[in-house]
C-alpha cells in the first residue's frame, strides 16, 4: 500500500531551508555525496581535520559518518565531531560500510555506537547483521546474503541502541520510532554505481536536518532518492550516464511524480 506519507514536503523543506549537512566519509565517494546533497538544495561540507570538526560541525544541522575509508586517527575525528553533534542536538548518521569485513571495522562501529549518540544507523542487509551481533561476513563493502527475519534484525537492533536502523536493498526497512517503513522504489542500476549507498545516508542526513522523526526522515529521503533512480534508468544507457541522470532527475523532481510514484509501506514494532 502507498501511505499518505507526504515525501516532497521534505523535500521542499530541504530545499527552501539550505541547511549545511557535515560529512567524515568515504574518500572513494566524497564529491558524489557532496553533489548530492548540493543537488537537494541543501549545503555540504566535508571537513575532516581533527582540529576544526567539532566547531564545523556547530554550524551544521546533520552530521554524516561512513566509514568506508576508516583510520583510527579518522574515527577519533568522528567521535570528536559526533560528541559536538551531540552538544548542540542534531541528528548523526554513521553508515557502517564495509561493517564485518575485518576485525578492526567491527571495533570502530562499536566504538562509536559506545562512546557517541548515533540517532541513525544506515548499512546494507550484511552490513547491519554484522552489527547486530550476528556471524555475517560482507564481501569488501557489498551486501552478502543473509538468511535472517530482516524486519526482526532492524527492530532489534533499533531498541538496543535507541537509534533508526536503516537496512538497504531491493526493498529498504527502516525501524523507526516503534514503526516500520518499507520502501519500494528503486531500480537494480544502483547497484552498479560506487557510492549510490554513500550517498543515500547524505540524503538521509539533509531529510534529517528538517525532520525530526527520523523514520519518517529517512523512509521518505530513501523514496525521493530512489523514485529519481527509477527516472534515471529509464533515461540512461549504462552505469555512466544513469549516474549523471540520476542528479539531473533528483534537481527536478517535483511533486506530483513523487506523489504518484513513492511506495512507502508503515506499520507497528511486532
Amino acid at each position: 500500500m502507498n501511505t499518505k506519507l507526504k515525501a516532497y514536503d521534505l523535500l521542499q523543506k530541504v530545499r527552501q531551508q539550505s541547511l549545511v549537512v557535515h560529512h567524515l566519509t568515504n574518500w572513494v565517494t566524497i564529491n558524489d555525496c557532496a553533489q548530492i546533497v548540493k543537488t537537494l538544495g541543501a549545503s555540504p561540507v566535508m571537513a575532516h581535520a581533527p582540529e576544526e570538526v567539532a566547531d564545523m560541525t556547530q554550524i551544521a544541522s546533520a552530521l554524516v559518518l561512513n566509514i568506508g575509508t576508516l583510520t583510527v586517527e579518522f574515527v577519533e575525528a568522528m567521535k570528536t565531531a559526533a560528541a559536538s553533534a551531540n552538544r548542540k542536538g542534531i541528528p548523526v548518521i554513521l553508515d557502517v560500510c564495509g561493517a564485518g569485513a575485518t576485525a578492526m571495522r567491527d571495533r570502530k562501529v562499536s566504538e562509536l555506537l559506545d562512546q557517541v549518540k548515533i540517532d541513525i544507523i544506515k548499512g546494507n542487509t550484511s552490513e547491519i547483521a554484522r552489527v547486530s551481533g550476528e556471524n555475517i561476513q560482507t564481501k569488501g563493502v557489498d551486501a552478502t546474503a543473509v538468511a535472517l527475519d530482516l524486519e526482526t534484525l532492524a527492530q532489534t537492533l533499533a531498541l538496543r541502541c535507541r537509534a533508526t536502523v536503516v537496512i538497504t536493498g531491493k526493498v529498504d526497512i527502516v525501524a523507526g520510532d516503534r514503526r516500520i517503513y518499507h520502501v519500494k522504489n528503486g531500480d537494480p542500476l544502483m547497484t552498479t554505481v560506487v557510492g549510490t549507498g554513500c550517498m543515500a545516508a547524505s540524503v538521509i542526513g539533509a531529510f534529517a536536518a528538517v525532520e525530526a522523526d527520523y523514520g519518517k526522515a529517512a523512509a521518505c529521503a530513501l523514496a525521493c532518492y530512489e523514485i529519481a533512480a527509477e527516472l534515471a534508468a529509464k533515461k540512461s544507457r549504462g552505469p555512466a550516464s544513469f549516474k549523471a541522470e540520476l542528479f539531473d532527475c533528483l534537481h527536478n523532481l517535483d511533486q506530483a511524480t513523487v506523489e504518484r510514484m513513492q511506495r512507502i509501506e508503515v506499520s507497528p514494532f511486532t
